[in-house]
């Protein structure tokens, strides 16, 4: 028998607190990427994102969390998720740098995580954050579509994620490593694959809140963890993407929480009309 998942539900009330969080953590991610340039050490980056978040009146998610030490997880090159910042960790002309940073506001939490190149980079470097993030999107319209018919579960996002990668090209996709619920705690039920078959696990239905977050290589999927018990490493070496974003399944749509604009950018009309749909100027 399988392991019994308990989900949380949250009421709409609820999921407008997790926005306020998840645009805490966006404003946080978005400081942190105006300010990667090369010799910023990922130090400096956990600087900005702690006082960020505590200057919106948040918590950092991560800090003290299974006694993490840091703000935020900054993953440079083969590190492809948990690096522990440092100011010996000092980023250079062409680093892929992956940021996971997490707020709790009045009890509520937000996630989200964005992989950037310093400088200017290869141009494969590039695709491989793009193909992270169309499998991302994927993932979150999939839940979409598949809460809108009523028939839709959990691994069904899943199989959007694999599927986009897939399309994309050679790319190994982290196994082990994924989404999960979040809301009154950090981590809860339901662990989110990255791969699998369509049509299994919990229905999707309204009020579920998720984090959705793929891991991809330029190599092999295999990783292992470093000797600090939290870096997660490529074995062969190869550099890593990781994305995320905090979503909430609503009632007429899906709500990106930790995206500024609540999705609508890359999910049309399948975002809820709780996020304000933009205003043309003339």
């Amino acid at each position: 028998m399988g392991q019994q998942v308990e989900i949380e539900l949250k009421t709409p009330e609820q999921i407008g607190l997790m926005r306020r969080a998840g645009l805490v953590v966006a404003d946080a991610l978005a400081r942190m990427r105006a300010a990667i340039t090369p010799g910023v050490s990922t130090a400096d980056l956990d600087k900005i994102a702690e006082e960020t978040i505590r200057a919106a009146g948040a918590i950092p998610s991560f800090k003290g969390y299974h006694g993490y030490p840091a703000s935020i997880c900054s993953s440079v090159n083969d590190q492809v998720v948990h690096a522990i910042p440092s100011a010996r960790q000092v980023l250079r002309e062409g680093d892929l740098i992956s940021i996971d940073c997490g707020a709790e506001l009045d009890g509520w939490h937000g996630d989200a995580a964005v992989t950037i190149v310093v400088g200017e980079g290869h141009p494969d470097l590039r695709r491989l954050i793009r193909v992270a993030e169309d499998a991302m999107w994927s993932g979150i319209a999939a839940a979409a579509r598949g809460a809108r018919s009523g028939k839709g579960r959990l691994t069904d996002i899943s199989h959007a994620i694999q599927s986009s990668i897939r399309k994309a090209g050679r790319y190994g996709i982290v196994s082990g490593y994924g989404g999960h619920g979040i809301g009154s705690a950090m981590h809860q039920d339901p662990f989110v694959e990255n791969s699998g078959r369509p049509g299994k696990g919990p229905i999707l239905r309204s009020g579920m809140a998720l984090a959705i977050e793929p891991m991809i290589t330029r190599g092999k999927p295999k990783v292992a963890e470093l000797d600090d018990g939290w870096t997660v490493v490529t074995v062969d070496g190869s550099v890593a993407a990781h994305v995320e974003h905090t979503m909430a399944i609503c009632d007429d749509g899906v709500w990106v929480l930790t995206a500024e604009d609540g999705g609508r950018a890359r999910l049309g009309d399948l975002v809820t009309s709780r996020e304000p749909a933009p205003t043309s100027t003339s």
